[in-house]
């Protein structure tokens, strides 16, 4: 039987905010300032960082459950925005659910 890991613990936690991290700063408009398709992902990173802010903020205070959550979906906000085709994601099926 395989022992199963339901712990979280700082590293695990550091290494999902590092894989998000990476994949806002990977992930580029595809839509210009001013359209409607660039104002909707505006809205949409405005959660992602949000929701990075908040992990780190859980994370500052030993709450490794809320922070898991947390950026779990900070990343898929940046996921939606690339699956909805308002963010390159250049490729990458690593950090992106790709279209």
């Amino acid at each position: 039987m395989t022992k199963i890991n339901n712990t979280i613990s700082q590293e695990r936690l550091e290494h999902y905010l590092k894989l998000t991290k990476q994949a806002r700063h990977k992930a580029t408009a595809i839509h210009a300032e001013g359209t409607k398709e660039y104002d909707m992902l505006t809205v949409l990173m405005r959660m992602a960082d949000d929701y990075t802010s908040d992990a780190g903020y859980f994370m500052e205070k030993g709450d490794y459950i809320r922070a898991f959550g947390a950026i779990n979906y900070a990343h898929a906000w940046i996921d939606a925005a690339v699956k909805l085709r308002l963010l390159d994601g250049h490729g990458d099926d690593e950090l992106f659910t790709l279209p």
